[in-house]
């Protein structure tokens, strides 16, 4: 007989991590154990009034206490915390079941008396776990705490129906993970005909048939009394099962949103106890009745499109998607959770001229991130033909070393910080890409597992920025503030105006970001300063905002460029612009967008303009690249080898053809010569 299956995903909102262990026992016993996940869910709740960016500092502090909780997670179990931002917890939990998919919601109740307005309930248990009994988009269980107590004895009480059904099958899960005992009880009333009783007995052990798969004890049992009845034998066990059941309003206006029976028995009894409710089905719905509900959500979802407008998306983003380097300081913690997923990161370091400081930071980041904590499984250093001892420096402290205009020679090479980076995906395998900057003079290894470890954390993120404070030197002296200055004159601007949904990135043009491969592979590459702006615009376009995060990696000091290298970077990135909004709007703003910048040079009785080429290159996804393709088929634990398959027969899209070589060669003269990080943006 096919039975349906246990949860896979399962959602814990959790209010006290400290008391959350019991939840994550139970949750845990309750899953799929082949193909589950257990997620906790911190909610900040953000008054009205008050912009929801504002939540970041708590939404910070929320997910570094829920790192408390992966410590009570059983072997063989993964637990992803996530912190959700809101104007009420139930509309967070709401919003998080959905974006999960879950199965199951796993609420907490300490057993408190239900809240009242003139002697009548207002709510059950919670008024957020009532609101989202109403509202859930999947099964929910209410769980009693008693503590997290052996489990031997499993007490399920059963009337039959639905709800029913799911208690027999978390109750014959409960029993099968802790080595436990099931009595499936249903009472009659006192006095019936043997007859009947019989009968009831014959329903109860098919019942158990259709629904159990283990050793389960029947229980037929006379009572005047239900509720009391199942207090009586609640004692003798460890856990009590009850489904919800269906109960109209009372004459005092009283609701039950799972039925008197259950919730008086979670209300009274001294056993921990759950009550699980189905969600709800539609059953036989006329067309027309389905036509109504349909246009019903479709009012619903455009209300709610209407009310995340694109400024109210970004603060809920700002304050959830915000992240700090300490929250992934436990590296033990975040190997860890990375081996449990089956993760593999690779670290790339582009380089140009920068002997003074590779080997300091290949030395940190093999012995820090390599040999006491696994957490990189790959470095890279990825040079575009420095003139110095940089690659002789990077291979002393330990890395490999990589000449990206010896890379994929049948396409040429350009110059440029893009292309080093576009030709480090085919020179790597990780699931996760990361790349970081090497004129750094204060490298820590925060610049990596920063940006690295939301993305090990959460699963709808897929790209990752760092952003930090930046002292600018100035006659030989490091000042405080005054980098960046790309970024507040010429991209904050830009993004402000023409894709406002990435207003909320504090340094859109640093250096350390981190991405999944799956991602990257079929994003666009500029080949120079453009690469992290294109990069954004892309990424937004594919994953949607809810796909970025940021996180803040400190206080960095680097190289600062002077003014005419900023300028030259700055049109650049203008271009990039540009570009992506004739594509976005499919029309074209320019009849041509220029190509070359005049800088007017003076001095010595002489004055002239001097006209540079400045055209940012563009690099297909490397996914369209047949060399990267058959590189993947061959070692198939870094992509699926039936992906690369399909995609070289679909070529991703109609617009997805194989790249070419360039026809022109080499890039013209003046093009960005540096493939080194673009430490001023």
């Amino acid at each position: 007989m096919t039975r349906t299956p246990l949860p896979s995903r399962i959602l814990i909102p959790v209010v006290n991590p400290l008391t959350a262990q019991e939840l994550v026992k139970i949750g845990a016993s309750l899953m799929d154990r082949r193909t589950g996940v257990l997620t906790v869910l911190g909610i900040v709740e953000v008054p009205e009034g008050t912009p929801l960016s504002e939540g970041a500092t708590q939404a910070r502090q929320a997910r570094r206490l829920l790192q408390r909780v992966l410590d009570y997670a059983p072997e063989g179990v993964t637990i992803h915390p996530i912190v959700r931002i809101g104007r009420r917890a139930a509309e967070g939990v709401i919003e998080a079941a959905t974006e999960l998919d879950a199965d199951l919601i796993v609420f907490g109740w300490g057993g408190k008396p239900p809240t009242t307005r003139a002697g009548v309930p207002t709510s059950v248990f919670s008024p957020t776990i009532d609101e989202v009994a109403r509202d859930a988009p999947c099964d929910i269980a209410v769980i009693k705490q008693r503590g997290p107590a052996e489990i031997r004895t499993v007490l399920v009480p059963i009337r039959g129906g639905p709800h029913a059904e799911l208690a027999l099958r978390f109750a014959n899960a409960l029993a099968h993970r802790n080595d436990a005992k099931v009595v499936a009880l249903h009472f009659v009333p006192r006095g019936i005909a043997e007859g009947i009783r019989t009968q009831s007995e014959r329903a109860l052990a098919h019942f158990i048939r259709q629904h159990a798969d283990g050793h389960v004890e029947q229980a037929v049992r006379e009572a005047v009394n239900v509720r009391n009845a199942i207090l009586r034998e609640a004692e003798s066990a460890d856990v009590v099962v009850m489904g919800a059941s269906a109960a109209p309003a009372t004459s005092h206006g009283e609701t039950f949103l799972f039925g008197a029976l259950p919730e008086a028995v979670a209300t009274r009894a001294r056993k921990t106890v759950i009550v699980v409710k189905t969600r709800e089905a539609i059953g036989k719905a006329t067309f027309e009745k389905l036509e109504a509900r349909a246009e019903t959500l479709a009012a619903a979802e455009r209300a709610a499109f209407e009310a995340r407008s694109i400024p109210l998306r970004v603060e809920r983003w700002f304050g959830e998607s915000n992240f700090h380097h300490r929250e992934f300081g436990d590296l033990d913690r975040l190997v860890d959770l990375k081996r449990k997923q089956g993760l593999t990161v690779s670290l790339v370091l582009p380089a140009l001229n920068e002997q003074e400081t590779i080997g300091v930071i290949v030395e940190r980041a093999r012995r820090e991130l390599m040999e006491r904590h696994p957490l990189l499984d790959e470095l890279l250093v990825i040079d575009s033909d420095s003139t110095d001892r940089t690659r002789e420096v990077a291979e002393a402290a330990g890395a490999r070393v990589v000449v990206h205009q010896n890379v994929l020679t049948r396409y040429g090479s350009f110059t440029g910080k893009g292309e080093a980076l576009w030709k480090s995906l085919y020179e790597t395998c990780g699931d996760i890409v990361v790349w970081a900057d090497t004129d750094v003079r204060n490298w820590h290894p925060r610049m990596v597992y920063g940006t690295v470890g939301p993305l090990i954390a959460e699963e709808r993120i897929q790209y990752v920025k760092g952003y930090y404070r930046r002292p600018i030197v100035e006659g030989g002296l490091l000042k405080e503030g005054g980098g960046g200055r790309v970024t507040e004159l010429v991209a904050r601007p830009l993004l402000n105006l023409f894709f406002p949904e990435l207003s909320g990135l504090i340094q859109p043009l640093s250096g350390e970001y981190a991405g999944r491969r799956s991602l990257l592979e079929t994003l666009p590459f500029f080949t120079g300063y453009a690469v992290e702006i294109g990069h954004l615009i892309d990424v937004a376009e594919r994953c949607g905002l809810e796909g970025l995060g940021q996180v803040d990696l400190e206080r960095r000091v680097h190289r600062n460029q002077e003014l005419e290298g900023l300028s030259r970077m700055s049109f650049v990135i203008l271009q990039a612009v540009m570009k992506r909004l004739e594509e976005r709007r499919k029309t074209r703003l320019f009849a041509e967008l220029g190509s070359t910048m005049k800088l007017p040079r003076s001095g010595h009785g002489r004055l002239g303009l001097e006209v540079i080429e400045l055209a940012d290159h563009e690099r297909p996804p490397m996914i369209r690249i047949p060399e990267y393709l058959e590189k993947r088929r061959n070692d198939p634990g870094s992509i699926g080898a039936a992906a690369a398959a399909a995609a070289a027969r679909n070529g991703r899209g109609s617009s997805a053809a194989v790249a070419e070589p360039p026809s022109e060669g080499a890039p013209a003269e003046g093009a960005p010569t540096a493939a080194a990080p673009e430490t001023e943006a």
